[in-house]
C-alpha cells in the first residue's frame, strides 16, 4: 500500500509510540490505513533523556510505517507533550491599516504577533497561539473580524510555550530516525480535536488525558480553550507503587495493574485474592484485590486532586456542565470514571475518537476509534486537516525552522 499524499500522526510517549497513517478521502473523512504501535524507551515524563534509545526506537516505528507508505514519515504531524509547558493570556492590538476600516488578513496578522510579544526567557518557545476572540472598536467575542469594518482591532491570545532544549531533542530524535516533521501540536489540544463535541465545548469541559509519567489537561468553555496544565503524575504512577508494596518487578505490576486492577477499592469485595503465579510463575504470593486497588486507588486520586486544583484556580471546580472526559492509556483502568465522578463531583465518560471525521481502510486491521489510546495520534492527523475549531492557530512553522537549523549543526 502506499501514497503521495498519505501523512503520519507521531505520538511518541514514555510508554510506547503509536504511529498512523492517515489520507484525506473523497468524502473529506481521514482514511486510516494503517497503524504501528512500538514500546517508547529513551523518555521519561515526555522528555529524551537517552538521545540513542530513543532515535532507536523511533527509527523501528518509521521503518515499519515505510513497509505501507514511504512519503508519509517525510510528512509527520507530531505530538508534545512533558510537564515543562506553560501558558498564559496575551492580548494584541493595533489600528486598521485601510482608509476604508475594513479588516483585511494583515490587520489580523499583525494583532495576532503583537500578541505573542509576551515574556519569555530564552531557552523557552512559543508553541501554539490560539486566539480566544477579537475584539473590534470595544465590541468583542468575535471570532473572525475578516471583512469587518473598525478603526481598532484587539485579540486575546492564549499562549502556550515549551521548554526549547527538550522539543529541540525530541525534533532531532525523528530526524536521525529519518523523519521529516510538518508541525508539532500539545497533546490534550490534540486529544480534544479528535473527541470532544461542540456541544461539550459550548457547555463547558475538561479533557484529561492520563499517560504514563504525566497527565495533561484542557479545558473548553464557549467553545473557547479556557486552560491548559501538563501534572507531573500518571498511570505508572500507580504501577510503581504496587511494585513497591508488592516487591514484584515492574513489568509483572503492569500486568497486574490491566489485568485485576480496579480503581474504586470500595466496589472490591475484600476476600478475593489474585495468586501471583498467574503473573509471573517466578513470584510468589496471593495478594488482595482490595489492598491491589487500594494502592491504584491512592495513586488515581492523587491525579484527581491535581486536576481539582487546576480547575479550583480556574474557579470551575464542579462547575462544568459537560463534565470530564478521559482519554489516554490511564482511561483503560476499570473503574476509573466511578472515581473521577466521585472526586470531581462532574459527569464523567471515557473519551473515543469521534467517527464523523474518520473511516478505517480497506487493509486496516485495528478499529482505532474503540480505544481511548488512540485519541492523541488521530487528533493529530486532524489538526492536518485545519479541521482545528476557529479559534485556534498554531505558529510551530517559524519554530520548526529555528529548529531545524539547529539540528543541522549536529547532523553530518
Amino acid at each position: 500500500m502506499s501514497s503521495k499524499h498519505a501523512i503520519l500522526g507521531l505520538d511518541i510517549g514514555s510508554s510506547s509510540i503509536r504511529a498512523v497513517i492517515g489520507e484525506v478521502g473523497r468524502d473529506g473523512k481521514m482514511v486510516l490505513l494503517s497503524g504501528v504501535v512500538k514500546p517508547s524507551k529513551g523518555l521519561r515524563r515526555g522528555v529524551v533523556i537517552d538521545m540513542d534509545l530513543a532515535a532507536g526506537q523511533i527509527n523501528a516505528v518509521l521503518q515499519s510505517v515505510k513497509d505501507i507508505s514511504k512519503s508519509s514519515i517525510k510528512n509527520i504531524y507530531l505530538n508534545v507533550g512533558g510537564i515543562d509547558v506553560h501558558s498564559q493570556v496575551s492580548r494584541g492590538s493595533g489600528a486598521v491599516s485601510r482608509a476604508n476600516s475594513e479588516i483585511y488578513k494583515d490587520d489580523i496578522d499583525r494583532v495576532v504577533q503583537t500578541s505573542e510579544a509576551v515574556n519569555l526567557p530564552s531557552n523557552r518557545m512559543i508553541l501554539h497561539t490560539i486566539k480566544k476572540e477579537f475584539i473590534v472598536d470595544g465590541v468583542g467575542d468575535i471570532q473572525d473580524p475578516l471583512g469587518m469594518v473598525g478603526g481598532r482591532l484587539e485579540v486575546v491570545s492564549y499562549i502556550i510555550d515549551v521548554f526549547q532544549p527538550a522539543v529541540r531533542n525530541l525534533i532531532k530524535c525523528v530526524e536521525i530516525a529519518g523523519g521529516s516533521i510538518s508541525t508539532l501540536i500539545f497533546n490534550p489540544i490534540a486529544s480534544a480535536l479528535s473527541v470532544l463535541t461542540p456541544a461539550q465545548r459550548e457547555l463547558g469541559v475538561v479533557l484529561v488525558d492520563i499517560g504514563y509519567h504525566t497527565t495533561g489537561i484542557a479545558v473548553y468553555e464557549e467553545g473557547k480553550l479556557l486552560h491548559t496544565a501538563m501534572l507531573p503524575v500518571g498511570a505508572g504512577h500507580a504501577t510503581n507503587d504496587l511494585a513497591i508494596a508488592l516487591k514484584i518487578p515492574v513489568e509483572a505490576a503492569e500486568k497486574l495493574k490491566i489485568s485485576y486492577g480496579y480503581a474504586m477499592s470500595s466496589d472490591v469485595p475484600g476476600k478475593d485474592s489474585i495468586d501471583l503465579k498467574k503473573i509471573d510463575i517466578s513470584l510468589k504470593g496471593s495478594p488482595s484485590r482490595k489492598f491491589i486497588s487500594e494502592v491504584i486507588e491512592s495513586r488515581m486520586s492523587q491525579i484527581c486532586d491535581l486536576v481539582n486544583a487546576e480547575l479550583k484556580a480556574i474557579g470551575r471546580a464542579a462547575k462544568l456542565p459537560g463534565g470530564a472526559v478521559i482519554v489516554g492509556g490511564g482511561a483503560k483502568l476499570p473503574g476509573i470514571t466511578e472515581l473521577f465522578r466521585s472526586e470531581l463531583k462532574l459527569s464523567t465518560q471515557i473519551g473515543l475518537a469521534n467517527p464523523v471525521f474518520f473511516e478505517l481502510g480497506p487493509q486496516n486491521g485495528v478499529d482505532f476509534m474503540e480505544s481511548p489510546e488512540y485519541t492523541n495520534v488521530l487528533g493529530l492527523l486532524l489538526w492536518s486537516q485545519g479541521l482545528n475549531p476557529k479559534p485556534i492557530t498554531t505558529s510551530t512553522n517559524s519554530m520548526l525552522k529555528n529548529a531545524g537549523d539547529f539540528i543541522k549543526n549536529f547532523l553530518p
